[in-house]
């Protein structure tokens, strides 16, 4: 009797403990697309159609749950377009995610799972603009990401230059562009082309829709000034801790509690200061770490620890100061947003990462009373010489079309500003 009480007790700790450990979208992380070959990884990403690329994200817990994915097709506008999910998939939507891989040998455990296409059960067939969902076992949605998907039906020629209007020459990038069709005739282009230009693959700071400003043979021109101008902003801060037990030019301590920490050196902002070249890799990341094989399941979470000095008092404590990248999508979430320490007088934040190379930069939101007027909240300030790349997708609907394809892409980056 005992026996049975026991294996029956057992029973039903386990279904309450089964039970209790429910995916939620906050033990997310690490969220990547990726193409092979490619030295960073990406939160957004543009791909031929006929592209391999991946996604890949971890679950931070021990449990290999059943997760699935499914992909919507949408108009330039991210509206979702007329199709069917039978004329721009072929095969199966709402897949289970097979691809999984436990964390070995550290101290955060995870599970990593990694999607693949085209793959043996999902193809998309059409180009235009998409969204994955990573669904849980009960259809709740735990993220999404967009992407898009372009036809190589014309070329887009890029070139950076500097403002024509003096009062930001010296702050901020014009993208001009020509689009050159292959073997595709465009008609009425003023109403049936539509464009879309995005920096640093942050589709927060993008420009929709310009028109042509006039054709050249076949050519569609795009020479605007104002309407296709960026903030030029600076180059991206960084930190590299493939090595979480040593110091470097970025981290000046660290520490082992459950998991490691990271303190990185104060930052400070750039706003005032000189432009200074600093190579980066325009926002991006990449999962690393030292002597392992796989860092997708081998490389450790770490506490990283940001600081940002209050200079002069410039921010009042109660200022909306970020961190972003594409490591958290830009995203001005409330977990990415610092805060103020009075007795230090900085504001601070605490982010779990994984190992590798990151981009990041503050940014300043919706703050009216502002010292200093940070033009799109750059509290890095902004120059006209920031190596930045610039990414054009052209979009066309003919007439009697029903969804936006995305007929060509084009990059560019400020390396070659000019005139």
């Amino acid at each position: 009797m005992n026996k049975v009480f026991c294996i029956l007790s057992l029973i039903i700790f386990t279904q309450l403990n089964t039970f209790s450990q429910e995916i939620s979208s906050k033990m997310i992380n690490s969220i990547s697309f990726s193409k092979p070959n490619e030295n960073k990884l990406s939160n957004f990403i543009i791909a031929a159609l006929d592209e391999e690329f991946s996604v890949s994200f971890d679950v931070l817990s021990g449990i290999e749950y059943d997760l699935y994915y499914t992909i919507d097709h949408y108009d330039f506008d991210w509206k979702k377009s007329e199709l069917l999910k039978s004329e721009f998939i072929q095969g199966f939507d709402e897949v289970k995610i097979n691809n999984y891989t436990s964390s070995f040998n550290t101290y955060q455990i995870y599970t990593n799972y990694n999607i693949t296409f085209p793959n043996s059960e999902t193809s998309l067939k059409k180009s235009g603009n998409y969204i994955i969902r990573i669904l849980d076992e009960y259809g709740d949605e735990l993220f999404n990401r967009k992407f898009i998907l372009y036809e190589k039906l014309c070329s887009v020629k890029t070139e950076i230059k500097r403002s024509r209007e003096l009062e930001f020459i010296n702050e901020k990038q014009v993208v001009n562009f020509e689009v050159i069709p292959l073997n595709l005739q465009l008609n009425n282009p003023e109403r049936n082309v539509k464009t879309l230009i995005v920096k640093n693959n942050d589709l927060n700071n993008s420009i929709f829709n310009l028109k042509p400003q006039y054709k050249i043979g076949n050519k569609l021109i795009y020479k605007y000034d104002k309407e296709s101008s960026f903030w030029g902003g600076n180059e991206y801060l960084y930190f590299d801790n493939k090595s979480i037990k040593t110091s470097n030019v970025e981290i000046q301590d660290y520490r082992l509690n459950d998991i490691y920490q990271n303190f990185l050196f104060i930052d400070y902002p750039r706003y005032n200061r000189k432009y200074t070249y600093n190579p980066d890799i325009n926002g991006g990341f990449l999962i690393n770490a030292s002597n392992v094989e796989n860092p997708s399941n081998e490389a450790d979470y770490v506490n990283i620890y940001f600081s940002l000095e209050n200079s002069n008092n410039l921010f009042n404590k109660d200022d909306n100061i970020y961190i972003v990248g594409e490591f958290n999508n830009y995203s001005k979430n409330r977990i990415y947003k610092m805060q103020y320490d009075y007795k230090k007088n900085k504001f601070e934040a605490v982010i779990k990462l994984k190992q590798g190379f990151y981009n990041y930069k503050y940014l300043m939101k919706n703050n009216s009373n502002l010292k200093i007027n940070f033009q799109n909240g750059e509290i890095g300030g902004n120059f006209d010489e920031t190596e930045n790349i610039y990414s054009v997708v052209v979009y066309y609907r003919n007439f009697g079309e029903r969804y936006d394809r995305a007929i060509g892409f084009g990059k560019g980056s400020s390396n070659y500003i000019t005139n």
